[in-house]
C-alpha cells in the first residue's frame, strides 16, 4: 500500500500552490514538503516588549498592525511596503520588499512578528519578517493565546517567490489532514532508543509546544535518516558483493616489478597491498577506496593491483580527473615499469583531446586487448570505448567523479574490481556515509626521502610590503637550481577557475579582484630578479598538446616558473620544484590548499610554501589559512574542513560538497549515532536482506533516491 508520504503535491496543494514549491524547491511529493524542517526556531519565551528591543537581536513580538503604505523604490523595480505595528508600549517599522510578503495583513490584525532588529535612518525595524496571525477563534488575552504566543515559531528557508509565512501556513494545513504513517524505524530500536513514533516527530519538528518538542523530533528524524542512510549503503555494498568476479592472482610480471623497484615499500603501503591482494584473488568484487596523504604512494600500489589484473590477462582502466593528470599518470607509469615491462603492458592514453589517429589506435590497443593499462579521463565513459577483459578500475581522486561516473566504467567489464584514490583525507565518520558502501584503507606513512616543507602565511592586509620579499625568496630557490610553482584563482580578468566555493569563505563585496595568471605573468617576467628566468603559463583554457608541451618541459627542467591555476592540483610530480607561492590564498578551500602544497617537497630539496593573502587577521577566511600553514597532517586539516563546510550528496552524482542531501545529519557532528545507525542496519540486514519483513524501511530508501540513484541500485 502506497505511503501518503508518496501522495504528489499537485494532488493535495492543487494546480495553483503545488507548482511553486516545485519551482522553488523541487517538492514533487507530500514527503517532499513535510521533509522540509525549520532551520530554526523564533524563541517567544517572555516577548520582548517593543520599547525594549536593541539593534542586532533576534526577536519575537505580539503586536497589532496599526497601518500599511507602499511606495516605488528608487534602486530598484517594484514597490517596498512598511508595516508599522504596535503593542501599546510602542511602535515597530516592518519593511516588505514585494506585495505577496504582505498579503493577509491587515490594520487592527494581531500577530507574531519574528526577524532580527534592524535600523534605517535612525528607526528601528525588522526587514521581510515572519509572522503568523492570531486564530480568529483565540481570545488574545485568554491563557491559552499566552501559550500558543509563546510556543517556538518554526522558521524555514524561503525564496523571494515563496516566503516563510506561505510555507508555514501549507505545513500546518497538511499536518492536520496527515493520516497514520507506517515506521520506518524497527519498534523494538524506537524503544529502545526513546525514539517518538514517526507521524509524532514530523507533527512536533513542525509545530512545536515547547522547545523540548523540536529537540525530541529533531533527535528522531536525526536518527531516521541515518538508519535510511546507512541501509541503503549497506544494501548497495551487498549486491555489489553478491556478484561473482573473476580472481586475479599476481603472476610473473607482479614478480618482476617487486623485484626491480629501487626501494622499500612504507609498512602501510605492503598492509594495504595484501588488503588489495585478497580482495582480487576473492572471487568477490573488490569496491575498496584507499586514501592516504599527497605523496604516500597511492597510486604505486594501483599499479600493483592492475599487474596482477594484467597476470590473469585482464586490463585495467585508470581514470583520471584532467588531462595534465592523465598525461603524467602515463608517464610516471612507463617509467616505473620500466622499458620491458612497459613495452609488454602496453599503457595506453584515451584523451577527449587526441589526434584522430592516436585515439583510433588507443580505442583498437584497449578493445583488442593490446593495452594491459589505460589510462584516460572522462573520455573513458565514451560509448566508443571498449576492453577485451576489464578487470580492474581505478578512478584517481574520487572526489572529482560521481558514483554514476565510476559505475559507467565499471559496466564496461564482467563485475570488474574497483579501487578507488583519494589524496584527501577522509574522517572516519564521512567515509562511512559518503563511501559506506566501500572498503577503507588508509596510508598515513610518507616514503623516505621526502622533504620536509615550511608553510608562512604571507599576510598583505598588515604587511603589504612582505610581497616584494615572496618574489626574493622565489629567486633564491631559483638561484639554487629548484624550480616554482605560482598558483592563482583566476585565469584573466573574468575567468575565475577551478577555486573551490565550498571550502573557500566567501568574497566580501569591495574586495581586490582576485590574481590572475595572465596579468601575473606579466608580471613575473618584468620582475628584476625574475626576468632572466623562463615563466610559462598552465590554465584549463590550453589545449591538451599545450598543457602537456607545458608540463613536459617543466618536468625536464627547462621551465623555471609555473604560473597556474589548479590544474596543478593533483598528482604532478615534479621533484626538483621546492617552491610554491600560492595568491589570494583565502579564495581556496582548506582541501585544496592543502593539495596544492603537496605539490612540492617531493625530491630532496625541503619545500617552501608562502601562502600570500589580503585577508584580515581575525577573519574566519584568514583562519583558515593560518589552519593549513599550520600542519602538514591532512586528516587534522579534513575534520577542520568538514566543521566548516557540508558533506555533499552521499548517493548521487556529486560526492565534492555543495549542496548535501542530508537534512538533519551532519557528520561532523553525529558520528556516534552513524555508528549507532550502522550497526543497527547491519543487524536488520542480516536477518532481512531483501528488507521483505521491513516494508517501511524499504520504502523510505526508495524514497529517499532518485531515479538516478535508484537506477545505481538496479544496476548488476
Amino acid at each position: 500500500m502506497p505511503s501518503p508520504l508518496d501522495t504528489r503535491l499537485l494532488t493535495v496543494l492543487g494546480a495553483r500552490v503545488a507548482p511553486q514549491f516545485q519551482k522553488a524547491f523541487g517538492f514533487e511529493t507530500l514527503g517532499d514538503l513535510l521533509g522540509h524542517y525549520p532551520r530554526r526556531y523564533a524563541v517567544r519565551g517572555d516577548l520582548t516588549p517593543l520599547d525594549a528591543l536593541r539593534i542586532g537581536d533576534s526577536v519575537a513580538v505580539v503586536a497589532e498592525v496599526r497601518s500599511i503604505q507602499s511606495r516605488q523604490m528608487r534602486q530598484r523595480h517594484g514597490e517596498l511596503f512598511e508595516v508599522i505595528i504596535t503593542d501599546g508600549t510602542g511602535n515597530l517599522q516592518l519593511t516588505f520588499f514585494n506585495r505577496k510578503s504582505v498579503f493577509g495583513l491587515k490594520p487592527g490584525m494581531r500577530a507574531i512578528f519574528a526577524g532580527k532588529v534592524g535600523v534605517y535612518r535612525n528607526t528601528r525595524q525588522l526587514t521581510h519578517p515572519v509572522y503568523e496571525a492570531f486564530p480568529d477563534d483565540l481570545d488574545a488575552d485568554s491563557e491559552e493565546a499566552r501559550a500558543w504566543a509563546e510556543a517556538p515559531m518554526p522558521i524555514y528557508a524561503a525564496t523571494s517567490a515563496l516566503d516563510g509565512t506561505k510555507i508555514r501556513g501549507v505545513i500546518q494545513q497538511q499536518l492536520d489532514a496527515l493520516p497514520a504513517l507506517e515506521d520506518p524505524v524497527p519498534a523494538e530500536v524506537r524503544a529502545q532508543r526513546g525514539l517518538l513514533e514517526f507521524r509524532e516527530a514530523l507533527r512536533l519538528i513542525h509545530r512545536p509546544r515547547v522547545d523540548s518538542d523540536w529537540r525530541e523530533a529533531q533527535s528522531t528524524l536525526r536518527f531516521h535518516e541515518a538508519l535510511i542512510l546507512q541501509a541503503s549503503l549497506l544494501r548497495q555494498r551487498a549486491i555489489y558483493r553478491a556478484r561473482a568476479a573473476t580472481p586475479r592472482l599476481p603472476g610473473k610480471a607482479s614478480a618482476e616489478f617487486a623485484e626491480r623497484l629501487p626501494f622499500e615499500l612504507t609498512d602501510d603501503q605492503v598492509f594495504v597491498g595484501g588488503e588489495i591482494e585478497r580482495d582480487l584473488a576473492s572471487g568477490i568484487p573488490m569496491n575498496r577506496l584507499v586514501q592516504g596523504e599527497v605523496g604516500s604512494g597511492k597510486t604505486l600500489v594501483a599499479l600493483t593491483a592492475m599487474l596482477a589484473v594484467a597476470d590473469s590477462g585482464g586490463q585495467s582502466a585508470f581514470l583520471a580527473p584532467t588531462e595534465v593528470l592523465a598525461g603524467q599518470h602515463l608517464r610516471s607509469i612507463v617509467a616505473t615499469l620500466g622499458p620491458d615491462l612497459a613495452a609488454r603492458m602496453r599503457p595506453t592514453l584515451i584523451t577527449g583531446q587526441l589526434p584522430v589517429a592516436d585515439r583510433r589506435r588507443a580505442l583498437l590497443a584497449a578493445a583488442s586487448g593490446g593495452a594491459s593499462i589505460v589510462v584516460g579521463t572522462h573520455a573513458l565513459l565514451g560509448e566508443q570505448v571498449q576492453f577485451a577483459d576489464l578487470g580492474l578500475v581505478v578512478v584517481d581522486e574520487q572526489h572529482r567523479f560521481g558514483v554514476d561516473q565510476r559505475e559507467a566504467l565499471r559496466l564496461k567489464g564482467e563485475s570488474p574490481h574497483v579501487l578507488v584514490l583519494t589524496a584527501t583525507p577522509i574522517p572516519r565518520t564521512v567515509a562511512m556515509t559518503v563511501f559506506g558502501d566501500l572498503d577503507v584503507s588508509t596510508i598515513t606513512q610518507l616514503p623516505k626521502g621526502r622533504s620536509p616543507i615550511a608553510s608562512h602565511v604571507v599576510g598583505l592586509a598588515e604587511h603589504p610590503g612582505w610581497i616584494a620579499r615572496v618574489w626574493e625568496r622565489l629567486a633564491e630557490e631559483l638561484d639554487k637550481g629548484h624550480q616554482g610553482f605560482v598558483v592563482c584563482p583566476a585565469i584573466d580578468a573574468k575567468t575565475l577557475e577551478e577555486a573551490d566555493p565550498d571550502g573557500a569563505e566567501p568574497v566580501e563585496e569591495g574586495a581586490p579582484p582576485p590574481s590572475a595568471v595572465l596579468s601575473v605573468v606579466e608580471e613575473l617576467r618584468r620582475h628584476p630578479l625574475l626576468r632572466e628566468r623562463r615563466i610559462e603559463v598552465l590554465h584549463g583554457r590550453m589545449s591538451a598538446d599545450e598543457k602537456d608541451a607545458t608540463m613536459r618541459a617543466f618536468a625536464a627542467g627547462d621551465i623555471h616558473v609555473l604560473v597556474a591555476t589548479t590544474v596543478i592540483e593533483v598528482g604532478v610530480d615534479v621533484p626538483n620544484a621546492s617552491t610554491m607561492v600560492v595568491l589570494d590564498a583565502d579564495r581556496f578551500g582548506i582541501a585544496q590548499l592543502h593539495q596544492l602544497r603537496g605539490r612540492i617537497g617531493r625530491g630532496s630539496a625541503p619545500g617552501l610554501c608562502l601562502f600570500v593573502t589580503h585577508a584580515e587577521p581575525v577573519s574566519l577566511a584568514r583562519e583558515r589559512v593560518d589552519a593549513v600553514a599550520a600542519t602538514l597532517d591532512g586528516f587534522e586539516l579534513a575534520q577542520a574542513d568538514l566543521e566548516l563546510r557540508r558533506e555533499g550528496d552521499v548517493l548521487g552524482e556529486s560526492q565534492s560538497g555543495g549542496r548535501s542531501s542530508l537534512k538533519l545529519l551532519r557528520v561532523s557532528r553525529d558520528g556516534k549515532l552513524i555508528e549507532d545507525a550502522r550497526a543497527v542496519a547491519e543487524g536488520i540486514l542480516a536477518g532481512d536482506p531483501g528488507l521483505r519483513l521491513h516494508d517501511a524501511l524499504r520504502e523510505a530508501i526508495e524514497r529517499r533516491l532518485d531515479e538516478t540513484e535508484r537506477a545505481f541500485l538496479g544496476k548488476s
